[in-house]
């Protein structure tokens, strides 16, 4: 697998022009599936991305809804192809010992969409960008882009640090009609303008790591996402099955049950939530460690501008929601290919405005919102979806339907009327102790 900051040789050191239709700004499933659509559509498109792919990066679960925009990518196949474990379901457990039943996609839908991968973040993205620049996108890795060029308000470019082949820097201007922010979590342009609201309410961190030789279900039911709640709703842990034997497991709670001052390192923080989960401690017992520990904050927020004159945003640049439902990837994805397609539309009719670039941004938030109420209802500890659905069983459809990411759907957040007003406490706002 991938560790953290690979020691990896610079691959692909292209001729840059000094303009382009379309500078994207990151490389990651947003960025990458943007540049990919916006080359297909004619476009000269520059890709640029500070690091060197494969890069690590955690998120490895896919949800049945990404098959959609990998085909259109033309991925599909690579997939197929892969040694990614398949994913068939996700299952859920409750204060560390309650498993549900698994919930298989294809019970809902029969079509080969309900079998998604787990994968390795490092090669799946390498894939996604290598095929940008099949599509025609001019790709550069090890680029650092330092500021975003504004004339009147309106983006116009980009400053950038190229690596060149000798292993030195070149500075460079170059400009573009869109620039196109796919920075993640760094939300390049929306940090710069003071646009980030954070959730109060999903203020969380989280702890990682990875292990070898982890006890897996037979079958089926080998690649499945696990889902463990601790009791109280104080924390959850993933367990996401990877190929050559290896199983990412990370526990998310409130920044203050993870990381306040009193609760130690984040391998002893990690190691207390464990024994509150019996049911990972199980599948943990005969396997070891084969990482260090990571952790990150998983703060929820959304940029109050999603698009600007010659400017939009993509994937975390423009929101991120609570990973609990591996939403992370898809969202990335699908508004990749809902802004290539609004960017190809502003070029054609040469209206480079805020509202036509981001002409697709209401849709693609009301999905995020689908998704971050659904999130609130796993954390909010007076709520059971168990004894809602016992209640309601008309809006199990629903349920599903967000679960796989059809958030886009008419009507699927008639749910959330029937749940009424379901919010978790609020977390405090505490500084966190990061460990590395």
């Amino acid at each position: 697998m991938i560790q953290p900051n690979p020691e990896s040789p610079v691959n692909y050191l292209p001729e840059i022009d000094n303009s382009y239709d379309v500078i994207v700004v990151g490389g990651g499933p947003a960025g990458s599936s943007t540049a990919a659509l916006v080359a297909e559509h004619g476009h000269s498109t520059l890709l640029l991305e500070r690091a060197e792919l494969p890069r690590f990066h955690v998120g490895e679960s896919l949800i049945p809804e990404t098959y959609w925009p990998l085909k259109r990518l033309g991925l599909i196949d690579r997939l197929k192809e892969s040694a990614f474990p398949r994913k068939y379901s996700v299952q859920f457990v409750s204060e560390g010992v309650k498993e549900s039943a698994p919930f298989y996609f294809d019970m809902y839908n029969p079509h080969e969409s309900s079998v998604t991968w787990q994968v390795e973040r490092g090669k799946f993205d390498q894939m996604v960008m290598d095929r940008a620049r099949e599509l025609g996108a001019v790709v550069h890795t090890s680029a650092q882009v330092t500021d975003v060029i504004f004339e009147d308000d309106v983006a116009v470019g980009v400053k950038v640090r190229l690596l060149n082949e000798d292993g030195g820097r070149t500075e460079r201007e170059i400009r573009s009609k869109v620039v196109v922010d796919a920075t993640g979590q760094s939300a390049f342009i929306s940090n710069r303008r003071g646009q980030r609201d954070a959730d109060p309410r999903l203020k969380k961190g989280t702890i990682w790591t990875y292990w070898k030789g982890a006890h897996r279900d037979p079958g089926k039911d080998e690649g499945a996402t696990l889902i463990m709640q601790t009791p109280g709703k104080k924390s959850w842990f993933w367990y996401i099955p990877l190929q050559d034997d290896v199983v990412s497991v990370g526990c998310t709670g409130s920044m203050s049950h993870m990381f306040g001052k009193e609760n130690g390192d984040a391998e002893t923080v990690y190691t207390r939530e464990l024994d509150l989960c019996p049911a990972m401690t199980k599948r943990l017992a005969n396997a070891e460690r084969c990482t260090d520990y990571f952790t990150t904050k998983d703060f929820s927020y959304y940029s109050r501008e999603g698009a600007g004159n010659g400017w939009v945003l993509v994937g975390d640049s423009f929101g991120f929601i609570d990973p609990v439902y591996s939403s992370g990837v898809f969202l990335a994805l699908k508004g990749g290919e809902f802004a290539a397609d609004a960017i190809h539309d502003a070029l054609q009719r040469c209206d480079l405005t805020g509202p036509r670039l981001g002409q697709w941004q209401p849709l693609y938030k009301q999905g995020i919102e689908n998704f971050r109420k659904l999130v609130y209802a796993f954390y909010a500890e007076d709520f059971s979806f168990g004894a809602f659905l016992k209640e309601n069983p008309q809006y199990k459809s629903n349920m599903v339907d967000i679960l796989v990411g059809d958030v886009f759907k008419p009507g699927v957040g008639d749910i959330f009327d029937a749940m009424g007003v379901v919010e978790p406490e609020l977390d405090e706002p505490l500084k966190p102790v990061m460990a590395s």
